[in-house]
């Protein structure tokens, strides 16, 4: 603050409470240095500000100097009386993996007490697991454990849509910390979360909303509903996790989602390629399959989904990256590399046309066998596969031989 601001009949006792609470080293001295005298001359300092602030002209860059002032003196005044301990680095509390935090502008609330982290005075944690953040003070108060445990443990979404059991068989308590709660807001508000179905008080469900896995599968909805602050980390945590077997959840979606189709077709095609990835050097070498690095499950089977690939699937993103990879694929296989084009079929029913690969559109592919034909000549014909035929005649042949051995 400027001098004149202080200037005046003022004592020598007040001129020091203003020069201590207001000069810049004064913020800079250990924490050891302080003593109780101290505490009485910021809050005299802070009182002076506060009865400084309304004399000054309003808006006036004098009276925005004083009350960030008065700021920094209130936050002195809170870390004299409540000093910072020496808290360690890693903190270990019901599967939770708590790290100290460094940033001191964090704007966050505690997940504990529902109260601002003040960065700049207060020592804070957060779970590498599931993310949950609170005060060091509040920590041994968490009675919830690590939500990625669970995720580890029990990787399966609760399907029924909001299962509520009543708020009379949760005793009118809050699902998790017990706190009492009334629909009527007495004591304290009691919060549905359309996931579990239960509810829980304002600490433990801040009205966060988040795409609900039951609604999606069953009624194709994506629109966010409130969830709780522990189902809202789960989802989170569970969003890319391809857990959802949609052909035995519900395999009636198929009828009404075209894209559900369109998909699924692409995801087969990609199996199909996989033998000649598997087997081609300079596929491996342009490691090609890292186009899906973020969807694994894509070339190890064509019936599993992640909330993320449903989410991705409703907003079309899906259809166009895949269908993308789908092509890049498919012109390595039929005109980049050799190796691969070796590796096609000629149809053996009309002996005419390209050559043909299983993941063609216009082809059809022997169950048993894996030749490639021409849709129209396979059914068709309707008749043996040829080179079943030929594998079968050979078998035969080479009985009486073992025979006569």
């Amino acid at each position: 603050a400027e001098p004149e601001l202080f200037s005046g009949s003022r004592t020598h006792s007040t001129d020091r409470t203003m020069d201590l609470g207001l000069a810049e080293d004064h913020f800079s001295r250990p924490v050891g240095s302080f003593v109780a005298s101290d505490i009485e001359q910021l809050k005299l300092a802070i009182e002076e500000c506060k009865k400084l602030i309304p004399e000054l002209p309003e808006h006036s860059e004098r009276q925005k100097d004083t009350v960030v002032k008065l700021i920094h003196l209130r936050l002195k005044l809170q870390e004299l009386k409540d000093p910072e301990e020496d808290e360690p680095n890693l903190r270990v509390l019901l599967e939770h993996r708590f790290s100290k935090e460094k940033s001191k502008s964090v704007k966050q609330n505690c997940d504990k007490c529902n109260t601002f982290i003040w960065g700049l005075i207060q020592t804070w944690y957060t779970c590498t697991g599931c993310y949950y953040r609170c005060h060091s003070k509040c920590m041994n108060l968490i009675t919830k454990p690590c939500v990625k445990s669970k995720v580890s443990h029990q990787s399966a979404y609760e399907l029924s849509i909001c299962p509520e059991i009543g708020l009379d068989r949760q005793d009118y308590r809050c699902a998790e910390c017990r706190t009492p709660i009334s629909l009527r807001g007495i004591p304290s508000e009691a919060r549905q979360c359309d996931y579990t179905g239960q509810y829980y008080c304002s600490t433990c469900h801040w009205n966060d909303t988040a795409i609900v896995p039951a609604r999606v599968i069953h009624n194709w909805e994506f629109e966010p509903r409130k969830v709780c602050r522990s189902s809202l980390r789960y989802l989170a945590l569970m969003i890319a996790r391809p857990v959802l077997r949609l052909k035995e959840i519900n395999p009636l979606l198929f009828n009404f989602v075209e894209e559900l189709v369109e998909i699924r077709k692409l995801r087969q095609d990609i199996l199909l390629m996989k033998p000649y990835f598997v087997t081609c050097k300079e596929a491996m070498e342009a490691r090609l399959f890292l186009q899906l690095q973020d969807r694994q499950h894509f070339v190890e089977n064509d019936d599993m989904y992640s909330l993320q690939d449903l989410i991705d699937i409703y907003s079309g993103r899906l259809s166009c990256s895949l269908t993308e990879i789908h092509t890049t694929f498919a012109k390595h296989i039929k005109l980049d590399c050799e190796r691969c084009q070796a590796k096609g079929f000629v149809c053996e029913l009309c002996k005419e046309g390209d050559i043909l690969f299983p993941f063609d559109s216009h082809t059809s592919v022997c169950h048993d066998c894996s030749a490639v034909f021409h849709r129209d000549c396979y059914y068709d014909n309707s008749t043996t596969c040829p080179r079943c035929a030929r594998m079968t005649e050979r078998k035969q042949d080479e009985m009486p031989h073992v025979k006569e051995a």
